[in-house]
């Protein structure tokens, strides 16, 4: 049988992007997208277009055509524009381009009005109910310059690390083990057999290593951490990196830096309209502090009362060491290194200098944590020595042994929190405004 059509991959609607208003001034175009909001003026409308990115205000008027503004044009209807792009001016006197129409297409119909108002500069309703109502809620300019500002970061993190000879990898979410050890894994029956959600890819891009020597993943983990709280979800992205041949713990806190200073720059550039919308703080990064757990420690029991932890970090000592950071240092963020063997998973690397600590690290971006890596084990008699030590059966690991049994490289890596590092760098008090469509202890929907 013949094919009677042919796709070539060419796509042309006719439509005009926004972004080439400038040079269509004066031109009649043909532009698609959602009607944000009608302003009837009785003689004339103002009707804003929501696209992609942006919102387009198109003026309709009789004296501009024959056409004359149906009922099926309402709020939320999408629709195609057709109309001569003109030159106006703002109230703040800058230049804008708007639509005078000549014609609309009504292309959908909305079925019922949405339940939240999202034609307003900000969705002014209570977090669960801008969660429960998520897919209308992003419409919003504001909410959905937020993903935005979150597609940015991915990029960069992305762009840096391809362009510094990383390959991206994607890793497996139903695992044999968890990564991290404890009890916060999602247990499943896969096939009558017990399986876990990946807690993070740890182990996976660990054996990539020798393969590819450096390594990335944007991917989601999951946690069943019993934390109904600002900052924790049970499911989110895990921005990750793994580097081979390294000569330090070190290199990867430089990469890290690396990373950060090229993500803020394009945030600033690429995405400056979400940027300027959102009030974005947008941190200078020219080097970042480092200073050791047990010295950040003792300057949070001199400060702070009542510090019972003495191997981790409570939510308000790391509130103190952002400021302390950026007292001392006017810096927005701060690595914390060698943390105690204790508190590390049994792939990290001990301080050959002192075993009680470790070569491993967290970052902290404006007092919360966003950051933990350090230098992983790579020799095959160290990690299975150090599994007994902690009560772990390595026999239960033996594919991740290969990876030490037949030869690696001294590595390390870390993982970022994709929607830590959004909710802090927006200044949000709640890490569920920098998740699409978050998943916590009480929520599974939408």
């Amino acid at each position: 049988m013949e094919a009677t059509e042919y796709m070539t991959g060419e796509l042309c609607d006719g439509t005009t992007p926004y972004c080439k208003f400038k040079e269509n001034e004066g031109k009649v175009i043909s532009i698609k997208g959602a009607i944000h909001n009608i302003r009837d003026m009785s003689d004339f409308a103002f009707i804003i277009l929501r696209t992609a990115r942006e919102l387009i205000q198109c003026v309709y008027s009789p004296e501009f055509s024959d056409y004359r503004m149906a009922e099926n044009v309402v709020e939320q209807a999408s629709a195609k524009i057709t109309g001569k792009v003109v030159k106006s001016q703002t109230r703040d006197g800058s230049e804008r381009f708007e639509i005078q129409i000549h014609n609309i297409e009504i292309l959908s119909v909305p079925a019922a009005i949405p339940p939240v108002v999202i034609s307003k500069k900000k969705v002014n309703c209570d977090l669960n109910v801008d969660l429960d109502y998520r897919p209308v809620t992003m419409r919003n300019p504001a909410e959905r310059a937020v993903f935005k500002i979150q597609e940015g970061i991915q990029r960069g993190f992305r762009e840096y690390l391809s362009k510094n000879g990383f390959t991206e990898i994607h890793t497996p979410k139903i695992n044999f083990a968890g990564a991290e050890g404890g009890t916060n894994v999602f247990k499943l029956d896969y096939f009558g057999k017990t399986v876990f959600l990946a807690q993070s890819p740890q182990l996976y891009k660990q054996a990539l290593v020798p393969v590819y020597e450096r390594v990335f993943e944007i991917g989601p983990v999951f946690r069943a951490e019993h934390h109904d709280t600002s900052r924790h979800l049970n499911e989110y992205i895990s921005m990750d990196f793994e580097m081979g041949f390294i000569d330090s713990f070190t290199d990867i806190m430089e990469m890290e830096t690396g990373v950060l200073k090229y993500i803020m720059e394009l945030l600033k550039t690429e995405y400056a309209p979400e940027v300027e919308l959102l009030k974005v703080d947008i941190p200078a990064i020219d080097k970042i502090p480092c200073i050791r757990f047990k010295d950040a420690k003792q300057l949070c029991v001199k400060k702070l009362k009542n510090i019972t932890d003495m191997k981790d970090f409570e939510p308000e000592e790391e509130a103190f060491l952002g400021k302390w950071a950026k007292q001392q240092y006017g810096s927005d963020f701060l690595f914390v290194t060698h943390y105690l063997s204790k508190k590390r998973p049994f792939y990290t690397m001990d301080d050959p200098e002192d075993p009680e600590v470790t070569l491993s690290f967290d970052l902290l971006f404006r007092g919360i944590e966003i950051t933990s890596g350090g230098q992983r084990i790579h020799d095959y008699n160290m990690q299975v020595e150090k599994m007994k030590r902690l009560g772990m059966n390595p026999e239960e690991f033996e594919t991740y042994l290969m990876l030490h049994k037949y030869g690696a490289p001294p590595h390390g890596g870390l993982g970022l929190g994709l929607e830590r590092l959004t909710m802090h760098l927006l200044g949000f008090k709640n890490v569920r405004y920098a998740a699409m469509f978050p998943r916590d202890i009480n929520r599974v929907t939408p």
